[in-house]
């Protein structure tokens, strides 16, 4: 009883993480291998690859970072005289993996990334469906304007990035004022 119930919820889990990919729509071939749809699915896969792995890299991060710290105060109650340095490795430890966080920006990729990805998957689904920009185009049009509108987003996006980079403080040579 128990394992059918734990079945039964495993399914039902992984059918909600269950992605809708464009191999489970039908798009014509000439659409299919037009650059503008090569482009789209290329920039989908890679922004919704690198958010996984920010997200991957972020959580991992955080979750060693929270077992050393809670870890700290449990290791206090031991006498050992090996305690104190292993203390202090926890510690200094948590140091490191903040600054590689802070450095490497996992959180904030995370987010950037699957914002352009949710925001070029819809981008496909309007054109799909013919709606918003793309109603009442004609084929040829419509896959210029997904050109366009693709490249909008990924450049934007992209500038965003520099701009995030650009206001990082850039450490000076000694003697450049």
């Amino acid at each position: 009883m128990f394992l059918a119930k734990r079945n039964e919820v495993l399914e039902v889990f992984f059918k909600c993480r269950k992605k809708i990919t464009s191999q489970s729509l039908v798009i014509p071939e000439k659409i299919a291998t037009h650059p503008a749809w090569i482009r789209l699915e290329d920039q989908v896969d890679w922004y919704d690859n690198k958010s996984e792995c920010s997200q991957q890299w972020y959580k991992v991060l955080k979750l060693v970072q929270i077992v050393l710290a809670v870890s700290i105060p449990v290791l206090t109650h031991f006498e050992m005289s090996i305690t104190k340095w292993i203390i202090a490795f926890a510690g200094a430890l948590i140091a490191v993996l903040e600054g590689v966080q802070h450095m490497n920006q996992y959180s904030t990729l995370w987010v950037t990334y699957r914002s352009t990805a949710e925001r070029l998957k819809h981008e496909k689904f309007l054109f799909l469906s013919m709606a918003g920009p793309y109603r009442e185009l004609d084929e040829s049009a419509r896959l210029t304007l997904l050109a366009e509108r693709v490249e909008e987003h990924v450049s934007t996006e992209h500038a965003n990035w520099i701009n995030e980079t650009r206001t990082q403080p850039v450490p000076r040579e000694k003697g450049n004022k």
